[in-house]
């Protein structure tokens, strides 16, 4: 294996780890509240420790790859998410498993963005684009295995964190690639014109739209199989199969999203997107027939049409040089509305139902695509004005 198919299995990994602590979230949630005889809201709401540490991972990114070299940090982080999780199985109290899922957390968040800036350093365009929807690919199989992996574990009365154990073998497989790895290195945020925070409008909206689709998508995630169970009487086995359908759905999309964005283009394929996957999502509040939930989800999966990745291709090609910083806040943008998912949502609930929330992810949903064809009206605006496009970039 030659050193950019070594770089490039490490950065898919990354994505795989990040997945791998994310996906199993809604369906270990109640185990977990019969381990710590807790409320599942309350328990949800603790995940809240990894999902903001991966938001100040996201935001500590903005900087690091300044001063650290890209190889020292995928070594350094991946090997502290490896000693974490092998920590997870020893509380016997809930307050301590929130640091090790925070420390967790802030090295995925830093994680994933190495390994974005990684495939945008190392391929071009449309090929950049296609690589990068393939780097999702590897997070939905994650979403599909751990999923797989946590209802097998919880129906056979394992330990909840046993799924969070494999996930520790996947991080010491990216510590000995990037130990036997040369990384193509970011160049200086300072040093590139246009890197200046002073990006065009139509940047910021793409930052905005990753915000409220990972907030949208989460809202369905965290609460699809205790919506399945509580209201619709699925079985637990089945309520953690809705989620694993969504990720082979969204894998299965990012395997045919690669190979069309190179026929059609990305400033074509972000016009598309958001409208799939604002009207797919509506069926999965609305329907009441488990095994047609498990049908529906597979499809909303597929429809969501790679669309971070999408998105984030789209924003790094207003720029000449998609540098650490440009790549690190659409990725902080995705990063915030992860991390504020589980409390909010868990708000949400208490508040009113399962049935509401989702109707509020749908909402976000359909928010970010006004924004996305926003940002393709004043990009290809920008665009017609040499003089203005010149200066942004």
């Amino acid at each position: 294996m030659n050193n950019k198919k070594r770089v490039t299995l490490a950065s898919f990994l990354a994505y795989f780890i990040m997945s791998g602590m994310l996906a199993p979230m809604g369906i270990i949630s109640g185990p977990m509240a019969e381990y710590f005889a807790q409320p599942v809201t309350v328990i949800t709401a603790k995940f809240g420790w990894l999902t903001f540490g991966i938001l100040i991972g996201a935001i500590v990114a903005l900087l690091i790859f300044d001063l650290v070299r890209l190889r020292n940090v995928l070594i350094g982080v991946y090997a502290t998410i490896l000693a974490c999780l092998l920590t997870l199985t020893l509380p016997v109290s809930i307050s301590f498993i929130g640091p090790p899922l925070g420390l967790v957390g802030a090295c995925c968040g830093i994680g994933l963005a190495a390994a974005a800036l990684v495939i945008s350093r190392t391929y071009d365009d449309e090929r950049r684009a296609s690589m990068l929807v393939i780097t999702d690919g590897s997070f939905s199989v994650a979403g599909i295995v751990c999923s797989w992996v946590a209802v097998l574990l919880v129906v056979r009365g394992v330990h909840w964190a046993g799924v969070y154990q494999f996930v520790a073998i996947i991080s010491l497989l990216v510590v000995l690639l990037s130990l036997a790895s040369e990384f193509p290195e970011a160049e200086a945020s300072g040093n590139v014109p246009g890197d200046h925070g002073g990006w065009p409008v139509a940047v910021w909206l793409c930052i905005a739209s990753l915000f409220l689709y990972t907030l949208g998508q989460w809202a369905f995630l965290l609460w699809l199989p205790n919506h399945a169970e509580t209201l619709l009487g699925a079985a637990r086995e089945s309520a953690g199969q809705i989620v694993s359908q969504y990720w082979t759905g969204m894998f299965a999309t990012q395997v045919f999203v690669s190979w069309w964005v190179l026929r059609i283009g990305v400033r074509r394929l972000v016009l598309l997107v958001g409208v799939s996957t604002t009207l797919f999502s509506v069926p999965l509040w609305l329907l009441t027939d488990v095994d047609s939930l498990i049908v529906i989800s597979a499809v909303w999966g597929f429809m969501n049409l790679g669309l971070l990745k999408i998105v984030l291709s789209f924003a790094t090609q207003m720029l000449r040089v998609p540098t650490g910083r440009l790549v690190s806040s659409l990725l902080l943008g995705a990063t915030v509305g992860t991390a504020v998912s589980p409390w909010v949502t868990s708000q949400i609930v208490a508040a009113t139902n399962t049935r509401f929330v989702m109707q509020f992810g749908t909402g976000c949903f359909a928010l970010l695509t006004i924004f996305l064809f926003a940002a393709a009206r004043a990009d290809t605006s920008s665009r017609r004005n040499p003089a203005q496009f010149k200066a942004k970039t």
